[in-house]
């Protein structure tokens, strides 16, 4: 399915994008669908509407992206083949999701890799960044610079708080659809359960899960407080969001309107990095204003944990020493 759905002006024929900024607000001459996966209320929706507003008035109404928020076209896996036939134009992705298509793509969601922010931001604005983009290209679909961001993500539990590895022993948690979690929480002892984001409410509402992990501002906004008691900052994963374009129906685009989508989407994923940052500021106490109870956690008997299941040596295995080497580069020794 081609992705870009050209509307014919004059007798049929498409004027040419061109002079972008030089010429009168016209009918959109390229109508394209961007989706997601997180509420309307999150920032990451409300940069991409922001994103999309600047791109209509950048194109002089030339391009014109409509915003899909909160899996309205689909789960994680659903979006993923649509945007890979065509019929979705971009679509904001977890690279850990991701990793079912471009496996690299996890390698950045390793458990207990990153220790702070100004790691990460190193990294996937570097040489990590750079590989997995690379990667992904590979795949017929094109991953902007700049990754958006999720956050480091905390496990909430129902039935009791974990604050060491043996408080996961048996415990069923719901991940994502990605099997850096699975095995990764399988050697913490658990027993993970993949469900896709849209459903986790309802897996947790029904006891289907005791728990899942994700940052404090989604558990916040997609109110996973009504169905979890505690939450513990294992702080074990950071996860960010890659901003995709199917390669065949960008590469359409005119030169000039390609160079304006990725520097807004870029721009918005910034704005976006800076929301995420103030909003983590303030959650934890909204959270605990809404009864949820924290625990902070020991992390490095975690990270022994996962180093003494073999953990790290079997994923260094599976994305080769080059990659496990731009890895260590940022974050230290693992394995």
């Amino acid at each position: 399915m081609s992705m870009l759905k050209r509307r014919t002006l004059l007798a049929g024929a498409a004027l040419p994008l061109i002079a972008i900024g030089t010429r009168p607000a016209r009918s959109a001459e390229f109508s394209l669908k961007l989706a997601n996966n997180v509420p309307v209320t999150h920032p990451m929706s409300i940069r991409q509407q922001e994103a999309a507003g600047r791109i209509k008035a950048a194109t002089n109404g030339s391009v014109d992206i409509q915003l899909f928020p909160n899996n309205q076209l689909g789960s994680d896996t659903d979006m993923l083949s649509q945007l890979r036939s065509g019929a979705i134009d971009f679509f904001t992705l977890s690279g850990l999701i991701l990793s079912t298509l471009v496996p690299a793509a996890s390698i950045s969601g390793v458990g207990f890799a990153f220790k702070d922010y100004d790691t990460v931001w190193a990294a996937m604005d570097g040489r990590l960044g750079a590989y997995i983009r690379t990667e992904t290209g590979k795949r017929g679909l094109i991953a902007m610079d700049k990754i958006w961001d999720n956050g480091f993500r905390q496990i909430t539990s129902s039935s009791h708080p974990i604050r060491a590895p043996a408080d996961l022993k048996g415990f069923k948690i719901r991940v994502p659809v990605s099997p850096l979690w699975t095995s990764m929480f399988q050697a913490l002892g658990a027993s993970p359960i993949s469900i896709n984001f849209a459903e986790v409410y309802s897996a947790l509402q029904t006891h289907i899960a005791e728990g899942q992990e994700n940052p404090l501002s989604l558990i916040e906004i997609a109110k996973l407080y009504e169905v979890q008691k505690y939450v513990s900052m294992t702080s074990h994963m950071w996860d960010g969001f890659w901003m995709l374009a199917n390669k065949r129906g960008f590469s359409t685009l005119p030169p000039d309107a390609q160079e304006v989508v990725a520097r807004e989407l870029n721009a918005s994923a910034l704005q976006e990095r800076a929301d995420i940052a103030a909003l983590n500021g303030s959650v934890t106490a909204d959270l605990k204003a809404k009864g949820l109870e924290f625990s902070e956690v020991d992390k490095p008997a975690f990270r022994d944990a996962l180093r003494a299941a073999g953990f790290y040596a079997e994923w260094k295995k599976k994305y080769g020493d080059d990659a496990w080497a731009i890895l260590e580069s940022q974050t230290g020794s693992l394995s």
